[in-house]
């Protein structure tokens, strides 16, 4: 689903570089993306090749195919059945058929609605001995027969080969073929295509490579330890040693090989022993409003909803103002590690403290919104739901007796008395409400009954920390162990829209190769924090000349210890916490305006650069190109904003969009607009890839370039 933003005077898209590569004669190619999550969600993967189609398919019109495996309930529902316009690809589809194996073809509907042929797994299973045979006599790598995702990977990639045997065999010299095939399910058709010298343009994506994966998740002092670490005996003592080699094969054989940031560049560059050639970030689709600041009224309507959710959730303990509480949150797969939620909760724990400790009346409440094993809702989450509405009813009820009489005593000319307008009943109703409000215990810190209560890493932090949502904390915590959803009875909301009512998204990640989610909520106008050790983060340091005057807040967790690292998040948050309302609303509005960066339209161009690289290596006769010259995108940085950015202690408050609550010394001038286009001609010179700040080193083998 795009996700939204205004089409305003603030929209910076003049800043980005022309495009000037000599575009490719698409007419007289075929592409075909190869994935294992085409049609078939399992990870992020499937979020980058989803919104990456409408613009592919913009450039390549029916020359443009997906390839991944076939599963049925997915077909039936995401996939309309038709034939293909290539004859030359129905006769290569009909080749396998004749032998046994089915092959499917539609149309993905998807926004582009891109072509896809899917091939049967489970019809071709049979000849699985025999491929494993061909891959041990073409490179040496053997799949045991428990992993059922490696050998099924091996089915699906000696399909996708014999259907390029067969393709090229009919297409002669013209059409030539270009075949990209992300992570390293797809990595053995790519070997196999290599070794058996099918005449095609290849190019290989990694995501995350296989092995940075495990290390994390295992705690390893990962980056510190690049160039230490024995690639072979880690793989093979967690059992993935097969996986890995098929990784590593697939990365040498392609004639470009590419991943999704420069933080996983130095990463695939020592696992993987292969410098990535383009890095290849990933995108989303940006759709615009015609209203000039709608991304701000929707963050104010979705704020309102959560207010409604944390009105019942601390009934009973609700002495904080509502008008003046943060909301925060996180997001993501449960690795607790990985995605950075032990710094964050050590954070929360030191905020809680300054808040305190500065008498500030700012309350903060804290989402963890990670997916756990539970068995059902909190009996006391839902309890709070119904004694809100229960409240709501009761205040709703007695409103329209109180507003009937008064209409009644107003036709008659007459003020009414103020002491009798309430009856005894009325009286007897309120205070029964209000007694039903009264809580013994402290509002929960979950709001699901979680299996592992006593082991559950979240948990555990939380009873460290001792947050337990008394009424002397500035920062409350509701563990939400589950993904949002509108049809929830505790809080109906659907992902885009909960994010949209926050103020502020926390991803300080240990080990995130992209990073979805603050990318998502820049594009909604939300700032965020992450890291230079996430994808994002390191793409937001390149392009940006002051990443943090934009919304986006990079804590360094590569040139600083674990305790720094968690210092300045915590100043982050509380620098956060300080700004006015009218600051908030200036840092979304830039926050907002990075839109365009994000968008696949602007990094598409990094994937056509990759294809052009791959044709030219594959044949060098037809396609030229100058290895030497720098990919047009590099070079350009969005210049610091033109007036004061948003900090406690000096910033310009003023906003086009009017705010409820605004101070009274707010007075000072300032016009988003002109600031915008100050932005469009302060570009600052070119700024060279893979800098590391002054007085820092580098990563082993990290090239500065």
């Amino acid at each position: 689903m795009p996700l939204s933003r205004s089409l305003s005077m603030t929209s910076l898209s003049g800043l980005l570089p022309a495009w000037e590569e000599d575009e490719l004669p698409v007419e007289d190619l075929l592409l075909f993306e190869v994935a294992w999550e085409v049609t078939n969600k399992v990870g992020g993967i499937y979020t980058v090749i989803q919104t990456k189609a409408k613009i592919t398919v913009d450039e390549w019109g029916d020359n443009y195919y997906m390839m991944g495996p076939y599963f049925e309930h997915n077909f039936k529902t995401q996939v309309e059945g038709c034939e293909p316009p290539n004859p030359a690809i129905r006769k290569a589809m009909d080749a396998l058929i004749h032998n046994g194996c089915q092959v499917h073809f539609g149309r993905w509907l998807i926004e582009g609605s891109p072509y896809v042929i899917l091939f049967d797994i489970g019809s071709a299973a049979w000849n699985l001995d025999r491929w494993k045979g061909d891959l041990w006599q073409t490179c040496n790598i053997g799949l045991p027969f428990h992993d059922r995702e490696a050998n099924d990977s091996l089915i699906l990639g000696s399909l996708i080969a014999w259907f390029f045997k067969e393709l090229t065999d009919q297409l002669g010299d013209k059409p030539n073929v270009v075949s990209h095939f992300h992570e390293w399910q797809a990595g053995p058709g790519l070997i196999l295509c290599r070794s058996r010298k099918i005449p095609m343009a290849t190019v290989f994506t990694t995501h995350a490579t296989l092995l940075g994966r495990y290390l994390c998740a295992g705690n390893a002092d990962f980056y510190n330890n690049l160039d230490k670490f024995n690639i072979d005996k880690e793989a093979g003592e967690r059992q993935i040693y097969h996986r890995y080699c098929l990784e590593r094969a697939a990365v040498h054989c392609a004639h470009v090989f590419t991943t999704v940031s420069q933080i996983t560049a130095v990463e695939a560059n020592h696992m993987l022993h292969r410098m990535p050639d383009v890095v290849t970030p990933n995108g989303l689709n940006v759709k615009k409003f015609s209203a000039m600041h709608e991304f701000q009224n929707l963050h104010s309507t979705s704020k309102i909803r959560i207010q409604e959710f944390v009105r019942g959730h601390f009934y009973g303990h609700l002495d904080f103002n509502l008008e003046k509480t943060l909301f925060f949150f996180i997001a993501g797969r449960y690795e607790f590690s990985n995605k950075g939620a032990d710094i964050f909760l050590e954070s929360l724990s030191r905020l809680n403290y300054l808040l305190r400790v500065h008498r500030n009346d700012v309350t903060v409440v804290v989402f963890f919104i990670m997916p756990a094993k539970t068995n059902n809702f909190n009996v006391e989450s839902l309890k709070g739901q119904a004694v809100r509405k229960q409240l709501w009813d009761t205040a709703h009820t007695v409103k329209e007796k109180f507003g009937k009489k008064l209409y009644d005593a107003l036709l008659k000319g007459q003020i009414p008395d103020m002491n009798n307008i309430l009856d005894r009943d009325d009286f007897t109703i309120m205070k029964r409400a209000i007694f039903a409000t009264q809580r013994h215990s402290l509002p929960p810190v979950t709001t699901h009954n979680m299996l592992d209560d006593s082991t559950d890493p979240i948990l555990s932090n939380v009873r460290r920390i001792g947050l337990f949502n008394s009424r002397n904390d500035r920062v409350k915590i509701i563990f939400h162990p589950e993904f949002l959803s509108s049809t929830s009875p505790l809080l109906p909301m659907d992902y885009e829209d909960f994010v949209r009512g926050c103020n502020l998204g926390v991803f300080p990640s240990y080990y995130e190769p992209w990073g979805y989610t603050p990318g998502e909520c820049t594009v909604m106008g939300i700032p965020s924090v992450t890291t230079n050790l996430s994808g994002f983060g390191c793409f937001m340091e390149e392009h940006v000349s002051d990443p943090a005057a934009y919304g986006i807040y990079i804590v360094d967790r590569r040139f600083r210890s674990a305790e720094e690292s968690c210092n300045q998040l915590t100043q982050f948050m509380f620098s956060f916490c300080q700004q006015s309302r009218r600051q908030r609303i200036i840092q979304r509005n830039r926050t907002e305006r990075l839109s365009d960066l994000l968008d696949w339209r602007y990094l598409g161009r990094f994937y056509i650069h990759a294809r052009h690289l791959a044709l030219n290596r594959a044949f060098p006769d037809k396609f030229k190109m100058d290895p030497i010259a720098p990919l047009k995108t590099e070079g350009f940085r969005y210049p610091r904003p033109y007036s004061v950015p948003p900090s406690p202690s000096a910033s310009v408050h003023s906003t086009p969009h009017h705010s409820d609550v605004e101070d009274d010394d707010d007075d000072e001038p300032y016009d988003e607009d002109e600031e915008a286009e100050r932005d469009r001609l302060n570009i600052k010179s070119p700024f060279v890839l893979g800098a590391v700040p002054e007085g820092k080193t580098k990563l082993p083998g990290e090239s500065g370039n």
